[in-house]
This record gives structure tokens, C-alpha cells and sequence, in this order.
């Protein structure tokens, strides 16, 4: 024991070393004492007490993280009160309520973040396993169609190794399996990739950006980096991004339906004793600062979302639609398969088949009985690959491809897409509600003028004010924001943050007016607050002053709303007058001037209210107007051609905007929306205008109606909900809380990465990341080209179904066998399902698109355009094949194997240039833009390389013979003949009525 006593009396270790040294030495004479001891008869107890010594140089803190968890997550009042309230949590955990993190006293604190991170964790959760490599090839193999391949493939193997030896006898069956072995690779990388891609949406769409206080300063950081002590502000809309505890705020409500399953929404505050905050829940109302006690998986969210993975197997509209599709033709493709079969079987069995060298192939029971079988899986073999060949399982190919391509080209022209199914939908959109501040305007605000009375004050006269009048100002704008303001340690100037419309006015008043928001914030005490929302458009605060004690109302919001609320106002000379009538209409001459300069007005109101007066609620009448401001919000450069481009391909735009009347007709003119010789009669409505209509009235004006004014978010709801029952597909912007109903009814609901509230980007399908119109011009493009490139690939798809079907039909009943084999129809399977999507379906979307009326719900997926090419292109590979079929050989003086090849060679050939028609569905001149196609113009290229070398060197792989010159030529230009019958055939008009409503039939 002396030599553990002799450690405690040691010198301080300098150096890291010397700790580690001392912690294996002390441990070493701890081991050696109890060695020692074991040789005593008698056991001994363990000690009730005990000594750590910790070598840890970071100072820990004074609570524990269980301690924390328990609080919150356990809503418990008793051990909050014991560890000091609020403050005490605050206070164990070095945290400044005021400040945040990373100060103290008047220090600050290095690798604060850091330290907290290491003793409390990181916000973050582990998340479950992503789906292998080896998971899609076993999702592969459950295919049908796929196990029967197989079997086939086993069986022609065993059969061919057994007549013709193991070097010869291989190449059918080990066709059919590499084949089908290509098959199952493409279709597991493509499923694999598009996978991955979904794992990184997720990551950055979870990936939000939440306001907090550290080292005094009001910041933007990533949830990721939130750590326990952080003082995070929270306003509408907002997730709660950790648990924690309410410091301070107002009239917070909370939705916590996603931890509760209860839609009631919480009241938290101090006073109900519920200040607690869990992550993952939702702010409906109020603004309030937490203190953060939990992250990642201390939280229950956190242990909640690492057991959840993102559905990865959405399924689209258009993907529902074309697996309908695929069904129909596979049933069609296995009839007339079972009709090959059975014919091929009794042409068989009847004596009617014969071999190379002339000879029967069935004699009856002198055929070995391994013969017939080998024969007999020949058949099934091809009967299958007419079934294989028939499904266009390129369709779903097609479609995972487009939409991946488009989700990742549209990701870099700032549209995150959250819902596969919105990038096709969007290209049937015909109408467009759009949202003016932000999207339509650049949301950069500046206080541009500047009423007092009824006289405005110009830029650098605001000494001409009466000082008491602006005191009253600044105090309005200091206590009745949920804004901040914060100077630069240099001084050399000053941070605003908050909405748009408050960073303007805290601008105006700290640089123009010369408030000092700290020391008005400091005289005063906050007794209520009215918060902002859309439905009154304006907010109010009760507060008491510090140096009288007198109680005063503060109210700020759209100049008409609080204008309404007053009855006297302040002139330039700090003088109250009475507001009557005549004045009044003054007062609105001035806003409605503002308005038409395309100005946002705000005004300002106050009184002073007798002591214990309205203290249940803020006074909102008789106050006292103490002054305009107009806010300039310029319109975006390249909107008005953006709307312009919009209404020239067929997609009405409409503006909803909560700005008064004014504001939004002068917004929508200059963007274009309204046209200055329009008819304004209709075109324009007020919010409570359109709200009072009859549903039928509604219905009957809903689609004159271009601009929406002073709207809540519930005349938004009603205009999509009248506008999809006209049968129109619409497509909503929106950005906060109240916009979610909308954004989750529209057809396509757009949301903005910049302004939009997490509750928003929740409830829509895309994000537009720079809250531009011209992005949403842009998502409007890309969903057309989805569109637009599955129907061209379904159109080169069914001419190739439709041609070999007919071709192996035809001649497997009138010749009894089929000019197609297994392997090279597989092959033509391979090459044109596979390589022809990634072609077709990565096209870019052109400007062409844009001058098309928009498809709507009820257009049929493949249009009368489609079925004029695909049939014509169809009739002539069929009448090309069954002649080389039938008089190939005495044409061009060539044996059958030579022929054959003929017909697989043309075939391909067929579909290679009908590859180049596909790319057009109406233009006559299918070349343009191919030079900016290099992907198709390189997978053209692959195709002609890979069929070549089928062709010329595996022969026997592919039962073919090699060609000369002059007979590759002729294939050649048998191809090379559709472009002109594609070019014809574009001419012969088509019905606007859908070929398949001739058929049917009128009740």
C-alpha cells in the first residue's frame, strides 16, 4: 500500500506519456496487492467505497446524460426541479441561455463543440444496412419467365453435352445461360445503382439547416452538428431537431403527432409546467429557444429512425401503367408461344421434321429416347424465348432509367426530387399556383420608403421625425420581431437574421434610424405576444417598460390589416391626430400607390393600455398609427420568359400571394402573368372573395382567375381542389406550415429549399433548392422528357415484339421451324430491351417539348402517332424477313445457314435503324440534335460492334455463318430502308380520337 500512497504525493506528468506510463504502473501494484492477498485463508469482501483516479485532462460536466435523457423523455417535473429548473440544466451543462455554447463569462471557450461531442455523442443514428449487390440478383432470379430459361438452358446442357460431347455440345445451353446471365447483371447494376442514388436523396434531404446561439452569435448550422447544451431557435415550421428544454419564447405549440400518434397540438411553456421538447416534432406556432439535453440516439426519434429505412420500391403512375401493358403483351406473346409449341410438337412427333443431312428426326421407338428429349427441350427452348422475346421487360427498364437519369440531372439544375412518381406527373401538369415572394421575386427586401402622418420622409431627413416618434419605432421594431441583430466583433458592421420582410426592417431601423436593439430589448420586459401568422398577416406584443412601468401594445403587420385597427395616428411632428374618414381614405391612397410601385407596406401602430389592461390579450383596437414603410422586392431576371414559356406550351400559371391587391396585380404584370390589355374583370380576387363564392361558382370562375391576393392557406387548398375537379393536373409552390394541406393535395407539390419550412419540404414531392420559378420551368421540362422518352421507347419496343412474334409464328406453322433461335433472339432480346432504353431513355429534354400542349390525365400512353409508326415499320420487317424466310436462298443462291444468318442479321439491322426513327415520334427529321446524343450515338455504335462479332466469330455460339461483304451490304440497306418508310409515313395524318376508341363498343 505504500507504493499506491506514493503515487498520489507524485508530480503533475508534463507529458501524455507520463500519464500512460503512471496509469499501466499504478494498475500493475493494484494487480500485484490482490495477487498477493489470495494466498490468505480468509476471503476478502469487496469495499461498499472506492477511489478513481482519472487520468482524463477534460473537466467532466455535472450531470449525466442518463440523468438528461430521463427528464425529457419522461416528462419529469420532480427531477428537473431538483437539478435546479431549467437554469440549473443550463448551468450543469455550461451553457449560456442567452449566448449559447463556446463562451464563459466573457471568455470564450476552444473545442467546446468538440468536448461535448466526445462526452454526450453526436446527433446522428446509425441506419440500417443498404440493400447488397446480391439482393437485386435474387430478386432477379424470382423472375418466372427467368427460372424457366434456366430449366431449358439445364436441360438442352446436359442433353447436347450427352450427344456431342463435352466440346461441342455445350454451346446451346451455355448460350441460353450467358444470356440470361447478361440479363440478370444489367437488371441487378441498374436496380443496385438507382438504390444507392435513393440512399443519397435521403441523406440530403434529412440533412437540415437549423438556426442556433453560439458564442453570442445567431448562426445557420447543419442538424448533424447540433451537440447537447446547444441553444437552438425555433419558429413555424421547424422541426425539433434534438430533445431538449423550452428556455424562452412564445405561444409555442407543438405537433407532436409523429412521436404521439395524438393530432392535438401541444401548448409548451413554463407556466403549464410542459416545458419539454422532443425530436423529431413539429413547431405549429409561436418562436421559442430550447437548450438541447439529447442527440442521435439518446433521443427516442433517433432510436425510432435508425430501425426505419426509405422505401426505395415506389411505384409511379406511368410504371402501374406500363406493367398493364407489359401483362397484356406477355399474354399475347404466351398465346402464341403455347400455338409454336404445340405446332413444333406435332410436326415432331408426326414425322414431319427432318435433320441437316435430309433424315427423319422421329422414327417412332427407334429414336433414342435422348433424342426426342434434346428435341423436345429444342422446342420448349424456343417456344420460352418467343415468351421472353414478347415481354417488353425493357418497359420498367426504361422507365428506372429515365427517371434515375432525370432525378440526377435535375438534382444539378437545383430540383430535388422526393417522390419518383412527380418527375413523370409533372409533365402533364396544366396548371401552375405559384407563390410570389421568393419564387417570383428575389426575396433580397429593402425599406425603400418611409410615411409619417401623411407625409413621407425621404432617405436622409429623418431628423425632421419628432425623436419621441421615432423611439416609438424603434421600440416597435426591436420588441416585435422574431428577428436578431449582431455586430461584428471588428464593428466594421452587422449580421440580421430572420425572415426576409424582418432582415429589411432591422436593416432600415439599426443603419437609417440608429437603434440600439440591445438596449431597447434590455428596458423592456415582455408581458404577451400575438405571433405572426398568414391567416391575421400581422403580430403584436404587450410589454412593460423597465424605466416607468408603464404597459404598452406594439403591433406590426400588412398596412390595411392594422390600419383598420386604428383610430388616431402620429404626424412627422410627433403630434396625434384623429383618423376620420377623410383621412382614412388618404391613409389607403398611400398604400395602394406603394402597392402599384410593386411595394410590400407595413405600418406600425402602438398605444399605451392601463396597467393589468389586456394582459390575458394584446389590445387590437383604438391604437395609434405611428408610421408606413414600403419594402421593395424585385422580380427575378428571366421570370417573365420563364412564364412566357409556360403559357406558350399550354400550362396556365396563377399567382397566390398574401400581398394586398395592389401589390399583386403590379408583381404579376411585370412577371407577365397579367397582360396589360387583359380583362381584369375575374382575373384578379381577393382570398375572402374566392372563399365566399358557391362551389359552384368557384368551379364556373376558378380558371379565368390568374392572381389570388391577400389568400390564406386554405384558398390555396380550395383553388387546387376546384382546379383538379375541373380535370386539370396542378402543380403547387409553397413554403410554410399552412401551405402543407395544398402542397399534399396538388398533384405535384413544390416546395423551397430556401424559405420552405421542414413541414413543407415534408408534404412535397419536389424541392426546389433555389426557390426560383425558372427551376420550376425547368422540373416542368425534365417531367416532359420522361414522358416523352418512355413513349419513344415503347414505340421501337412493340415494333420489335410485334415483328419477331409474327415472323416465328408464320414460320413455325407453315415451315415447322423457327428462322429465330433461342440464342439470337435473346440476343436481339439483350440488345434492344437493354441497350435501346439506356438510348432511348436518356435523352435531353429539347426545347421542342415546350411547344406542345401538355398531355393531361386522360391521354391514352400510346397515342395514334405511336401506333402509325410502330405499325408501319413493323408491316415491313415482317414482309422483308418472310421473303428472305421463304425465298432467301433461291434470291441470293445461298445455303440455309447462310439465309438464316440473312434474317438474323437483317433483323438486327431492322432495329438498329428504326433506333434512329424512334427518336422523334412526329419531326420528320429524326438527326437533329444527334450530335449532342454521344450516349445514343455511342450504344449505336457497341450494337453494330457486338453484332458483328456475333455474326463473324461466334459462329457456333450463335448458330450463324459467316457473311461477305456484298451480303452484309444487303443487310445494310434492308435497315437502312425504314428511314425513309419513317419519313412517309410521317405524313399520313392521324384522328385526334385514340385508335382503340373505335373499338369500342357504345352501350
Amino acid at each position: 500500500m505504500e507504493r499506491i500512497e506514493a503515487l498520489f504525493h507524485a508530480p503533475k506528468p508534463s507529458k501524455k506519456w507520463h500519464s500512460a506510463f503512471l496509469a499501466i504502473y499504478s494498475s500493475r501494484v493494484l494487480a500485484s496487492h490482490f495477487t498477493l492477498n489470495k494466498t490468505k485463508p480468509t476471503k476478502i469482501k469487496p469495499s461498499p467505497s472506492f477511489t478513481v483516479i482519472d487520468f482524463n485532462p477534460q473537466k467532466p460536466f455535472k450531470i449525466d446524460q442518463t440523468t438528461l435523457t430521463k427528464i425529457v423523455k419522461e416528462k419529469d417535473l420532480t427531477t428537473l426541479k431538483n437539478h435546479g429548473g431549467i437554469e440549473g440544466i443550463a448551468k450543469a451543462l455550461e451553457t449560456d441561455a442567452e449566448n449559447g455554447i463556446g463562451i464563459k463569462g466573457n471568455e470564450f471557450v476552444e473545442d467546446d463543440v468538440s468536448r461535448r461531442r466526445q462526452v454526450f455523442g453526436s446527433n446522428t443514428y446509425p441506419k440500417p444496412r443498404s440493400r447488397s449487390f446480391y439482393h437485386f440478383v435474387l430478386e432477379a432470379f424470382k423472375d418466372v419467365t427467368i427460372l424457366i430459361l434456366l430449366g431449358c438452358a439445364a436441360l438442352s446442357l446436359g442433353f447436347g453435352i450427352k450427344q456431342h460431347g463435352l466440346k461441342e455440345g455445350w454451346y446451346d445451353g451455355g448460350s441460353i445461360f450467358l444470356a440470361v446471365f447478361i440479363v440478370i447483371s444489367l437488371s441487378s447494376v441498374s436496380n443496385f445503382r438507382q438504390n444507392r442514388q435513393f440512399d443519397k436523396l435521403s441523406q440530403l434531404s434529412n440533412d437540415i439547416q437549423i438556426d442556433v446561439v453560439r458564442m453570442g452569435r445567431r448562426q445557420q448550422i447543419s442538424i448533424y452538428d447540433i451537440v447537447v447544451g446547444d441553444v437552438v431557435c425555433l419558429k413555424i415550421g421547424d422541426q425539433v431537431p434534438a430533445d431538449g428544454l423550452f428556455v424562452d419564447g412564445h405561444s409555442l405549440r407543438i405537433d407532436e403527432s409523429s412521436m404521439t400518434g395524438e393530432s392535438d397540438h401541444v401548448e409548451v411553456s413554463r407556466v403549464n409546467n410542459n416545458p419539454f421538447l422532443l425530436s423529431g416534432t413539429k413547431v405549429v406556432d409561436g418562436y421559442a429557444k430550447m437548450v438541447v439535453t439529447s442527440v442521435g440516439m439518446k433521443t427516442t426519434w433517433g432510436e425510432m429512425m435508425s430501425s426505419i429505412s426509405r422505401d426505395v420500391n415506389e411505384e409511379t403512375p406511368l410504371q402501374a401503367r406500363l406493367n398493364k401493358l407489359t401483362s397484356a403483351i406477355g399474354k399475347v406473346g404466351l398465346a402464341v408461344a403455347f400455338l409454336v409449341l404445340v405446332v413444333l410438337l406435332v410436326r415432331y412427333f408426326t414425322g414431319n421434321t427432318y435433320n441437316e443431312n435430309g433424315i427423319k428426326e422421329y422414327n417412332g421407338r427407334k429414336t433414342k429416347f435422348s433424342d426426342v428429349m434434346n428435341a423436345v427441350v429444342g422446342i420448349v427452348a424456343d417456344a420460352v424465348t418467343i415468351v421472353v422475346v414478347a415481354i417488353p421487360e425493357g418497359l420498367p427498364l426504361a422507365v428506372t432509367l429515365t427517371l434515375a437519369y432525370s432525378m440526377k440531372k435535375m438534382m444539378a439544375d437545383h430540383a430535388m426530387v422526393r417522390k419518383l412518381s412527380a418527375c413523370e406527373t409533372m409533365g402533364s401538369a396544366t396548371t401552375i399556383c405559384t407563390d410570389k415572394t421568393g419564387t417570383l421575386t428575389l426575396n433580397e427586401m429593402k425599406v425603400t420608403k418611409f410615411w409619417m402622418g401623411l407625409e413621407p420622409v425621404m432617405e436622409n431627413a429623418y431628423s425632421s421625425v419628432a425623436p419621441y416618434v421615432l423611439e416609438l419605432i424603434q421600440e416597435g421594431v426591436a420588441m416585435n420581431t422574431t428577428g436578431s441583430v449582431h455586430k461584428s466583433e471588428s464593428g466594421s458592421g452587422f449580421e440580421f437574421s430572420g425572415s426576409p420582410t424582418e432582415k429589411a426592417i432591422l436593416s432600415w431601423a439599426v443603419l437609417e434610424l440608429d437603434m440600439k436593439m440591445d438596449e431597447l430589448r434590455k428596458g423592456c420586459s415582455i408581458i404577451q405576444v400575438e405571433t405572426f401568422n398568414s391567416k391575421k398577416k400581422r403580430s403584436g406584443v404587450l410589454l412593460r417598460r423597465k424605466v416607468d412601468n408603464t404597459v404598452n401594445v406594439h403591433w406590426k403587420g400588412a398596412a390595411e390589416m392594422v390600419l383598420k385597427m386604428c383610430s388616431k395616428y402620429y404626424d412627422a411632428s410627433g403630434i396625434v391626430k384623429d383618423l376620420d374618414r377623410e383621412s382614412m381614405m388618404k391613409f389607403e391612397n398611400i398604400i395602394q400607390g406603394m402597392a402599384a410601385s410593386s411595394l410590400r407596406c407595413i405600418a406600425f401602430a402602438q398605444t399605451e393600455v392601463e396597467d393589468g389592461e389586456g394582459k390575458a390579450m394584446v389590445k387590437e383596437t383604438d391604437l395609434t398609427l405611428i408610421g408606413l414603410v414600403g419594402i421593395k422586392d424585385p422580380c427575378r431576371p428571366g421570370v417573365k420568359a420563364a412564364v412566357e414559356s409556360c403559357q406558350n406550351a399550354g400550362v396556365n400559371v396563377k399567382m397566390i400571394t398574401g400581398d394586398n391587391v395592389f401589390t399583386a396585380k403590379a408583381i404579376a404584370t411585370e412577371c407577365g402573368i397579367l397582360r396589360h390589355d387583359q380583362d381584369m374583370a375575374g382575373a384578379v380576387v381577393e382570398g375572402e372573395e374566392f372563399r365566399n363564392y358557391s362551389p359552384e361558382e368557384r368551379l364556373e370562375k376558378v380558371e379565368k382567375i390568374c392572381v389570388m391576393a391577400r389568400s390564406s392557406p386554405f384558398d390555396k387548398l380550395l383553388m387546387v381542389e376546384c382546379l383538379k375537379q375541373k380535370g386539370h393536373v396542378v402543380a403547387v409552390t409553397g413554403d410554410g406550415t399552412n401551405d402543407a394541406p395544398a402542397l399534399k393535395e396538388a398533384d405535384i407539390g413544390l416546395s423551397m429549399g430556401i424559405q420552405g419550412t421542414e413541414v413543407a419540404k415534408e408534404s412535397s414531392d419536389i424541392v426546389i433548392l433555389d426557390d426560383n420559378f425558372a427551376s420550376v420551368v425547368t422540373v416542368l421540362r425534365w417531367g416532359r422528357c420522361v414522358y416523352n422518352n418512355i413513349q419513344k421507347f415503347i414505340q421501337f419496343q412493340l415494333t420489335v415484339n410485334v415483328a419477331a412474334l409474327a415472323i416465328n409464328f408464320v414460320a413455325a406453322v407453315s415451315a415447322g421451324e423457327v428462322p429465330l433461335t433461342a440464342v439470337q433472339l435473346l440476343w436481339v432480346n439483350l440488345i434492344m430491351d437493354t441497350l435501346g432504353a439506356l438510348a432511348l431513355a436518356t435523352e435531353k429534354p429539347s426545347m421542342e417539348l415546350m411547344e406542345k400542349p401538355p398531355v393531361g390525365r386522360t391521354k391514352p400512353l400510346i397515342t395514334n402517332v405511336m401506333w402509325r409508326n410502330l405499325v408501319a415499320q413493323a408491316l415491313y420487317q415482317i414482309a422483308v424477313l418472310l421473303t428472305l424466310q421463304f425465298r432467301g436462298e433461291s434470291i441470293f443462291g445461298v445455303s440455309e445457314g447462310v439465309n438464316d444468318t440473312l434474317i438474323f442479321n437483317t433483323f438486327v439491322m431492322c432495329q438498329v435503324f428504326n433506333e434512329f426513327n424512334a427518336r422523334k415520334l412526329e419531326k420528320r427529321n429524326v438527326f437533329k440534335g444527334l450530335h449532342r446524343s454521344k450516349l445514343f450515338l455511342g450504344i449505336i455504335g457497341v450494337t453494330m460492334v457486338l453484332q458483328v462479332v456475333m455474326v463473324e466469330f461466334l459462329k457456333k455460339f450463335a448458330d450463324t455463318e459467316r457473311l461477305n461483304w456484298g451480303q452484309w451490304g444487303v443487310c445494310i440497306l434492308l435497315g437502312a430502308a425504314s428511314w425513309p418508310i419513317g419519313w412517309v409515313v410521317k405524313l399520313i395524318p392521324v384522328p385526334e380520337k385514340p385508335f382503340l376508341d373505335f373499338l369500342s363498343i357504345k352501350k
